[in-house]
Parts: C-alpha cells; sequence; structure tokens
C-alpha cells in the first residue's frame, strides 16, 4: 500500500487561502484539508450540516491547512518549494504560519479513514444531498441523493468550490445536455450532473487513483450507463462537444484550459471554472476575452469564485 506524508500547516484565516494554493500547487492533486474552527462552528448552528459528535471549536484563531504528497523522490522538492512560496508569502502579507509545519506518514488506507471525522451528510442548493457512504439519511421528495466515499481524491462537496460548482449546475443545467467534467476527483460534479438530469456525462482525472474512485462512486450511484470515466491530461482525448464543461482546478490550470475550451463547447455552450481564489478572477477573465469567452456570471464564497462563461456565437 501506498506511502504519504501528511503536511500540515497551521495560519492565519486572512492567509488560508493563499496557503492552500501553495500547498494544492506544489503537487497535492488529491485536494488540501481546511480546517477553519469559524466555519466549523457556523455550521453546528446553521442546522444545514449533520455535524454528528464534533463538538464546539474554541480556539479559532488558527486555521489548519494539510495536504498529502506521495513520499517518493519528488517530496523534498515539494517541501522545499512550499517553504520558499511561504516566505515569500510572509514577505508580501506579514505573518502567515503558527509554529512549526507538522509531518506525518500515512498509508493509503489511514488518510482515507481521516475523511470520515469531518465528512457528515451535507445540503446543497435546492435539491442536492450529499451522503457519505457510511452514514444514514432518509430522503425527502424532490432530493438528489449522492452517495460518496472520496477515498484518496478531492472532492466531497463541503469545500466552497465543489458546493458553488454544484450550486451552478443546479441553475443552468437542463433534461438531456451533454456534460464534461475536468479533474473529475470523486467523481461528485459528474454524479451531479447526472442526478441534475444530464444526459451523458463524460469525466477526466489525470491521475489514476482518482479515476479508480470515481468509477466507485458512480457504480455506487447507479450510473454507470450515463457517467464514462477515463485518465487523460484536461480535455485531451475527450471526443465530440459538450453543453456544459466544468473544471474545479485550480486558476493556471484553468487559464491554460482555456484555449481548448471553445472549441469543446457546441454553441451557447456553458464553462463553468472553480477552484480560484478572488486575487486570480482578473486574471482568468482576461484569458477567458481572449478565447471569446463572456463571463456572465460570478459566485464568491470564503474568497473562492465560480465563474461561468459562454461562448459566443
Amino acid at each position: 500500500m501506498s506511502q504519504w506524508i501528511e503536511v500540515s500547516i497551521q495560519t492565519t484565516h486572512e492567509a488560508a487561502d493563499l496557503v492552500a494554493e501553495i500547498m494544492r500547487a506544489a503537487g497535492a492533486n488529491n485536494g488540501v484539508v481546511i480546517e477553519d474552527p469559524v466555519l466549523i462552528n457556523t455550521l453546528r448552528n446553521s442546522g444545514t450540516w449533520e455535524l454528528c459528535d464534533i463538538p464546539e471549536q474554541e480556539n479559532t484563531e488558527v486555521v489548519t491547512i494539510t495536504a498529502y504528497y506521495p513520499e517518493d523522490e519528488e517530496l523534498q522538492p515539494r517541501l522545499t518549494q512550499i517553504d520558499e512560496d511561504l516566505t515569500n508569502l510572509e514577505t508580501r502579507i506579514g505573518k502567515c504560519r503558527f509554529g512549526n509545519t507538522c509531518f506525518r506518514t500515512v498509508s493509503e488506507q489511514d488518510w482515507a479513514n481521516e475523511w470520515k471525522q469531518y465528512f457528515h451528510v451535507t445540503h446543497i442548493g435546492r435539491t442536492l444531498v450529499i451522503k457519505p457512504t457510511w452514514e444514514k439519511y432518509t430522503s425527502k421528495a424532490g432530493e438528489h441523493i449522492i452517495e460518496i466515499d472520496p477515498g484518496m481524491a478531492f472532492g466531497t462537496g463541503t469545500h466552497h468550490t465543489t458546493c458553488m460548482c454544484m450550486e451552478r449546475l443546479e441553475k443552468v443545467l437542463r433534461p438531456d445536455m451533454e456534460v464534461f467534467d475536468v479533474g473529475t476527483g470523486s467523481g461528485i460534479l459528474a454524479i451531479a450532473a447526472a442526478k441534475l438530469g444530464a444526459k451523458t456525462v463524460k469525466a477526466v482525472d489525470i491521475d489514476a487513483t482518482a479515476v479508480r474512485v470515481a468509477i466507485e462512486n458512480i457504480a455506487g450511484n447507479e450510473l454507470t450507463e450515463k457517467i464514462s470515466v477515463q485518465q487523460g491530461d484536461l480535455l485531451h482525448g475527450t471526443e465530440g462537444k459538450a453543453d456544459i464543461i466544468i473544471a474545479n482546478i485550480i486558476a493556471d490550470i484553468i487559464i491554460m484550459l482555456l484555449q481548448d475550451i471553445p472549441g469543446k463547447l457546441k454553441s451557447g455552450g456553458i464553462f463553468l471554472a472553480s477552484g480560484i481564489i478572488e486575487e486570480r478572477q482578473n486574471d482568468v477573465s482576461a484569458a477567458a476575452s481572449k478565447v471569446g469567452l463572456c463571463v456572465e456570471a460570478v459566485d464568491a464564497k470564503g474568497g473562492w469564485v465560480v465563474m461561468q462563461m459562454r461562448k459566443e456565437d
């Protein structure tokens, strides 16, 4: 079984998203865990998330960002890059680290089980409900239940980027649309699209583990006939054109992907781009304009944005 290094950094609320971006850019392809005590307390008191036995958080000043990296020859360069980027960040904005960076060796199975402490039934938008496979939930009329076991793949629906993508999908997706999901991770957005009525969904991820996890989650939701999954680099290898393309990645990869989007969208098609920190919104907008995509809606939450773009006829 693969060995991974868990890297945890304690930071401020102001720097949390920037630190998370640094850790993702260093190669945390399976995403990052953001433990924000303020967010946990807010959700505990909102009545929208069944938090079970998670206690009220007392130290609300410190946010913990955790990422996982394979224990291979690339590990030390990754850690060096993170340290250099954090030092540069502190030069720009001031203190962004509390104490030393913490390291822990974990197996693939250990990592998967860590999620179960934080991932519970979550309601998103008007009709979507994310349910971990290990929890029970009685569905209500009109709800779309998505059963997920994220394993080693990014995407539980609780992070702002995934949540906002699903909310926007609920607004724009119409029956019989064809959808591409780029960087599918756990497959959660592909499953949401299918549950909301998409005719077909093509899901792609560069990571073999994510592809395996997505296939398992899709099968668990009985959507194998609607959703196909393949290992690939962004849109390379996908055939045909889509009514909607989703990419919940990071700003730099979104900008790189944009050059291929118009050729893969049908006339009037929509591109939903997420995983973008607010500071990079203008960069993504400029790149979209250059390839003939019009930004027609932007949702923001917790320092992140999802951008809805349309292919101009």
